[in-house]
């Protein structure tokens, strides 16, 4: 285990303010290449020194200076990495260099102190580090020129060197903590864009699955139907088919309200309004035309109704509408609209009878799509078949969501 590890004997005060950094390539390069500078030019240093050593200590003394001078300037090499492990192995260096060669390990340990306050991520067990160092440096003397005189001018370079190394190393946390906060809100607008998109495209599926569902069923049972009576009765089978160019048209009418959102042309799109609890007469005239019974039933005292509730009303009786047709060919069908006190129910029920082919066309989605679209108003929507045969859809919106 390293000094850099977690102190756990010393609680929440030796609790790292960020992972250990992890150098790159080229700062790995540039820690050995200071390292190998200091160590030389503490090697060399040992030249001056040669003259001043007793000669009966002279082998031990030139073997523990190099040692030191070595160890300290090795340790350079992890000051990103480990930084107080290596200020740790540089203090020491320097505490058993003696005041004659003082000089051989510290520079080591300025850098080591720097690298210490700028990169440690252990701010408490760090501090204290460095306090004793100034303690430690403030008690050097030089004596060998041209290093300082006296202990006083170390530490007027030691200590405004650390406080200017701690300032800039708050202000970094500081404005990485700015990136990071500026990079969240960025991805939650990111997210909540995304989300909007996806929600604009479900909306967008939705509308172009009610349009296209209802009308070209309609228009398959329609031109059916006129091709078995086109010989029997062809006024019958040009009715037919003149009912199938309506729904046709109506088609081709609500598909460009709905395409026409989505273009950025400079006539803009269709303003026509979307259909409404208005329309309902024409809906079930049309499903009429194609040869099912359906009858519309209007309870309680009408009120204005918004338009998006309206709509969600009228593709409830489309869709319903559309299942009977295709699920329960022949069939008869009931569209009851109630405009209670408290809300707006739509029901829908069928007798039931045989699938037509186009039954086999379904995909699905028009109940969930219905579920999704009344969510949006507080309404639900419940499906089920009927104990006496047939199917029953019944929408109910609360009149708060207006």
């Amino acid at each position: 285990m390293t000094a850099d590890r977690p102190f756990a004997f010393a609680g929440p005060l030796a609790r790292p303010s960020g992972p250990l950094p992890r150098p790159s390539r080229p700062g790995w390069a540039f820690d050995i290449a200071l390292a190998f500078v200091v160590t030389t030019i503490g090697l060399n240093y040992l030249g001056a020194l040669d003259n001043r050593i007793p000669l009966d200590e002279h082998t031990a003394r030139m073997l523990g200076l190099v040692a030191l001078s070595l160890a300290s300037g090795v340790a350079l090499v992890f000051r990103r990495r480990y930084p107080l492990t290596a200020f740790w192995v540089a203090l020491a260096a320097l505490v058993l260099t003696p005041d004659l060669a003082s000089r051989l390990t510290f520079y080591p340990f300025v850098v080591a102190a720097y690298s210490a306050a700028a990169f440690s991520p252990y701010r408490a067990p760090t501090l204290v580090s460095l306090l004793l160092g100034v303690f430690e440096t403030g008690e050097l003397r030089y004596d060998v020129w041209p290093i300082v005189p006296t202990h006083y001018v170390t530490l007027l370079v030691v200590v405004p060197m650390l406080v200017a190394t701690l300032g800039l190393r708050a202000w970094r946390v500081r404005a990485d903590a700015e990136r990071e906060r500026v990079a969240e809100v960025e991805r939650q607008q990111a997210e909540r864009l995304r989300g909007a998109v996806e929600d604009e495209r479900a909306r967008i599926a939705r509308e172009l699955h009610d349009v296209v569902t209802h009308n070209v069923s309609v228009m398959v049972i329609q031109a059916g139907a006129a091709r078995k009576i086109m010989d029997l009765a062809p006024d019958q089978a040009r009715e037919a088919l003149l009912a199938v160019e309506d729904s046709g048209r109506l088609a081709m009418t609500e598909l460009r309200q709905a395409m026409g959102l989505l273009t950025t042309d400079s006539d803009g799109p269709d303003l026509t309004p979307q259909p409404g609890l208005d329309g309902l007469p024409a809906l079930v005239g049309r499903v009429r035309a194609a040869g099912a019974d359906v009858e519309l039933t209007v309870t309680g005292p009408e009120r204005p109704v918004p338009s998006g509730i309206g709509l969600a009303a009228y593709r409830v009786v489309q869709e319903a509408l559309t299942n009977a047709v295709k699920h329960a060919a022949g069939a008869a069908a009931r569209v009851v609209v109630d405009y209670g006190p408290d809300r707006l129910r739509v029901e829908v029920t069928d007798t039931g009878g045989a699938a037509a082919p186009a039954a086999a066309t379904g995909d699905g989605r028009g109940l969930p799509g219905l579920r999704e679209r009344l969510a949006l108003y507080g309404g639900t929507l419940q499906t089920g078949r009927r104990p006496t045969g047939g199917f029953r859809v019944e929408a109910l919106i609360p009149w708060e969501a207006a």
